[in-house]
């Protein structure tokens, strides 16, 4: 009997189990960096920014197994197959198209929607008609790669928190603006000023003799950033891992919600301390999930700060509007591509691999039971971690089951970039 990929994937996990945790925890850096929000602990950062049908039921792989699936699914990817019919997709009579049309005249109402969006927003018809017009307008092309194993899905949301614009008591957690003193070189490079010195009279070559900017231990532990408070969290758990999502709401003393978004970061290098909690023998990779962290963190308060600044990246923040001009009720933060994420409908992806806003069709299963789960998406985000063609960031949403089904979320993964009939593909 044929096997499906998906069943190959799930043999294929089932194989890595017997990997030794040496082999599975000791990637290159590169894979380091890329590897790290398949276990659950990937940075988003917004700016402007997977092969045969899945088998009806597939195991979810255990997190810790999701690790080594990363690393080994993050070499090249690439266009693969010939094209085919939009409605002759694998479960494409099936997705309701909920969320869609929302989603896309979101991307549509941009001052300058990304290509090839301007055209094809002045033909955007209504709800009722809009998967007829995709199938009409559209043409799928499978991107795959190029060892031909299945891609990889992950998931993110957006928290809800609790704080206070001023700080209340000592066991709370700043978010901080992004510091006076960051420095940005001409390569992406976060340096530090001189005390005194205008930053922005700092540039070119002058730029690249200043010292890195501090790690997340030497911020926190020196009080560097004083007086750049925007707001305090009353869970340091949940701030450290506010810096992993980028985005969230804080709830108030009085009642309203703050939305806060990642505005800069540090320049330093991000590591999962999931991966730390494992080298101490604190957890068992196959334990590894975002839940067991924060466990863990709070069991172990005299240990929990050491923990996290193993993480040297520190995010900084801003407020999002939450007015007039802020986005509606159900909608979520901001992607990189300045739109509203729509949970179900956006996802994070490469943009040296899919065209930011592009039109997507993926092919997947549903993190608590396997059951298939396919639909059409946009690309409207991007994160540090997701890399590769075959690699897609979905989001869930809002709040704490948005929370939980996104850090279950590393689903073997088939994606088809979905783009108009006559224009050349990117």
């Amino acid at each position: 009997m044929r096997r499906s990929p998906a069943h190959a994937a799930s043999a294929t996990l089932r194989r890595t189990r017997g990997r030794s945790l040496a082999a599975a925890h000791r990637p290159p850096d590169e894979e380091q960096h890329q590897c790290k929000h398949a276990a659950g602990f990937g940075e988003q950062d917004p700016g402007i920014v997977h092969a045969a049908d899945s088998s009806p039921v597939t195991r979810r792989a255990p997190p810790g197994v999701a690790w080594v699936l990363a690393a080994t699914l993050l070499a090249g990817c690439a266009v693969a197959g010939p094209t085919r019919p939009v409605d002759g997709l694998p479960g494409w009579n099936d997705d309701t198209g909920a969320g869609l049309h929302d989603a896309l005249s979101r991307q549509c109402a941009l001052p300058r929607p990304p290509a090839p969006w301007p055209a094809l927003c002045a033909e955007l018809p209504g709800p009722d008609a809009l998967k007829g017009w995709i199938a009409a307008r559209f043409t799928a092309w499978p991107l795959a790669r190029d060892d031909g194993r299945p891609g990889l899905l992950t998931g993110y949301y957006e928290p809800v928190l609790r704080g206070s614009r001023v700080r209340e008591h000592a066991g709370q957690a700043p978010l901080y603006r992004p510091p006076a003193d960051l420095v940005r070189g001409p390569d992406g490079a976060r340096m530090k000023a001189p005390a005194g010195t205008d930053p922005a009279s700092v540039g070119g070559q002058a730029a690249g003799t200043l010292p890195p900017y501090p790690t997340r231990a030497e911020i926190e532990r020196g009080g560097l950033l004083a007086g750049r408070e925007l707001v305090w969290l009353d869970d340091p758990v949940e701030a450290f891992f506010l810096h992993v999502q980028g985005s969230g709401r804080v709830r108030l003393r009085d009642g309203s919600t703050m939305r806060v978004g990642f505005a800069d970061h540090n320049g330093q290098p991000y590591y999962a301390i999931g991966r730390e909690l494992v080298a101490r023998g604190a957890l068992a990779a196959d334990a590894v999930d975002t839940d067991a962290i924060k466990s863990w963190l709070r069991a172990h308060p005299g240990e929990a700060d050491a923990v996290m600044q193993r993480n040297r990246r520190y995010v900084f923040f801003r407020e999002l509007p939450t007015g007039d001009a802020a986005p509606a009720s159900d909608a979520g933060p901001p992607g990189s591509l300045g739109v509203a994420l729509t949970p179900m409908r956006s996802v994070a992806t490469d943009p040296a691999h899919v065209p930011p806003g592009a039109l997507l069709f993926v092919d997947t299963t549903h993190p608590d039971d396997g059951s298939p789960m396919r639909r059409a998406v946009l690309s409207q985000d991007r994160g540090a971690a997701i890399t590769g063609a075959a690699r897609a960031d979905l989001y869930w949403g809002t709040g704490d089951e948005a929370g939980r089904l996104a850090g279950r979320t590393k689903q073997p993964l088939r994606i088809w970039l979905l783009w108009p009939r006559g224009l050349t593909r990117p």
